[in-house]
Order: structure tokens, then C-alpha cells, then sequence
């Protein structure tokens, strides 16, 4: 098996380049340098993962939140989206590639989670897979040397899923990046019509307000929010937007919004 698990939309979902990189990050923080920070000691992060030029502002406001945060790894979990499979599959490398350098697997932890958690091993759900892949470069640039695992889910029970990230919250070392869009391709008024129950929902840590709330990873925000609940986590909404604010074409759009739960 290869050590490295390879980049696949370097060039398309983000820069090939550490330089071009650089140069999106720096306009990120630039744009998003008044933004108000919320008194939550974060357990994990929500993300969108469409490309950097409509979603990048919308996700580098949750990765600059972990300034200075100091977790002994991050658990970067996404849907997958070319590959149908069930249960949830984890990278069983050694390293993760981004343009800036490669990032540590902590396989050893994840070794000791599939001893008591179903955790397994489908290549063909890493290969391609840009849900989780475009949260790498922020993850590079803002906690440079933090070891990641990367867990995709397929064809998986809510209460499996939830039972995962539990168990992961209950380890105060671990951040956990869940990755989910909104919802895709209505015009822009119909969209927040659907988005703000997503909203909401997080806010409130609300399950039945996901009920209207379209994404793609609605799965794994569903998961994240019934453990929240659980471990009795504070939520934030740190920003809302929609891929018209780039694109300026209000007819078929893409919601985005990160977020922000841990403890007060």
C-alpha cells in the first residue's frame, strides 16, 4: 500500500501551488480580520469544501478560530461523493499530500480506534474524495506539524456516525472538522429559504430543524449535533454565504456556512 495519500484536486478545487496558496490565505485573513470571536474553547469546526473562490472565505473563518488552539490531532470526516459504499473508511497512510507539504496520519490512533470502533478501510472512497482532501492546505497553514485523520462515510446509520464522533469528542486532544455544503443549485432567495434551517439548527444544536435543511453532508452534521447535545457543547455561527457572492449568478447557487461548537 502507498505511504502517501495523494492529493487529487490540487488545480481545480484549490491552487497546485504553495505560492498561489499563500496568496489565498493571505486575502482570506485580510477579509475576514474583523470578524468577532466567540468565547468557545472549540471542540470541532464545521466547513464547507467547494472550490477556495467561493467557499475558501466561508471555511478559513473557522481554521484562523484555531489560532493557537494546540490539539494533538485533527479528525477531518466528509462524505463521500464518487463512491458508494457503507460504512465509514479511514486513510491508513503514513501522510497526507497538500502543495505546501505533507501532513502526519496518526495511524497509531486510529489503529487503537478500530479496535473498538467500526472503522475500516475503502480505498476507492479516498482516491477522489474532495469533501475532506480541501480542508488539508488550511489545515497545513493554521496548525503546521498537527497530526489528521481523515474519516469518509458512506451508506452509514446516524446513530453509528454519532456513536463515532462521541467518542472522539470524549478525547479533549482531538478537534473534529466536519465537512458539509448546503443546499445546491436553487436561485439565491430559495436557497437561504432552505440554508436558514441549517443555520438554526446549529445554533440551537436542533435535530428536527435538519428536517428542511438540504447538504450534503447533512449525514455528518446531523451526527455532530446529536453528540453536541450529548456532551453538552456551545454552538456559533461564524459565517453564511452563497456561491453568488463570487460567481454574482443569483439563479443556481450553493449555500456554504462554518461553525464552531465546544465548551464555554
Amino acid at each position: 500500500m502507498q505511504h502517501i495519500r495523494l492529493a487529487s484536486v490540487k488545480g481545480v478545487f484549490y491552487p497546485d501551488s504553495c505560492t498561489k496558496l499563500s496568496i489565498y490565505f493571505k486575502k482570506f485573513r485580510e477579509y475576514n480580520k474583523n470578524q468577532k470571536i466567540p468565547n468557545i474553547t472549540p471542540r470541532a469546526i464545521i466547513v464547507p469544501h467547494a472550490g477556495y473562490v467561493y467557499s475558501g472565505f466561508t471555511a478559513n473563518q473557522a481554521y484562523e478560530y484555531l489560532i493557537g488552539t494546540k490539539p494533538k490531532r485533527l479528525i477531518v470526516i466528509g462524505p463521500s461523493h464518487h463512491h458508494y459504499f457503507k460504512g465509514i473508511s479511514a486513510s491508513y497512510y503514513e501522510e497526507y499530500e497538500t502543495p505546501c507539504g505533507n501532513i502526519p496520519i496518526d495511524t497509531n490512533y486510529l489503529i487503537q480506534l478500530a479496535q473498538t470502533l467500526p472503522i475500516g478501510f475503502e480505498p476507492k472512497a479516498h482516491t477522489q474524495e474532495h469533501s475532506t482532501e480541501v480542508q488539508m492546505p488550511f489545515i497545513h497553514h493554521y496548525l503546521p506539524k498537527t497530526p489528521i485523520i481523515e474519516l469518509i462515510y458512506g451508506d452509514i446509520a446516524l446513530s453509528t456516525l454519532s456513536h463515532i464522533i462521541t467518542t472522539l469528542l470524549e478525547d479533549k486532544n482531538n478537534i473534529l472538522v466536519i465537512s458539509t455544503d448546503l443546499s445546491h443549485f436553487h436561485t439565491k432567495t430559495k436557497a437561504k429559504e432552505h440554508d436558514i434551517h441549517c443555520i438554526e439548527a446549529l445554533k440551537k444544536l436542533s435535530i428536527p430543524l435538519l428536517k428542511s435543511c438540504e447538504a450534503c453532508g447533512l449525514l455528518g452534521l446531523k451526527a455532530l449535533l446529536l453528540s453536541a447535545k450529548e456532551k453538552h457543547l456551545s454552538s456559533h455561527l461564524l459565517d453564511y454565504r452563497t456561491s453568488a457572492d463570487y460567481s454574482q449568478d443569483d439563479s443556481r447557487v450553493v449555500g456554504y456556512m462554518s461553525g464552531v461548537l465546544g465548551d464555554m
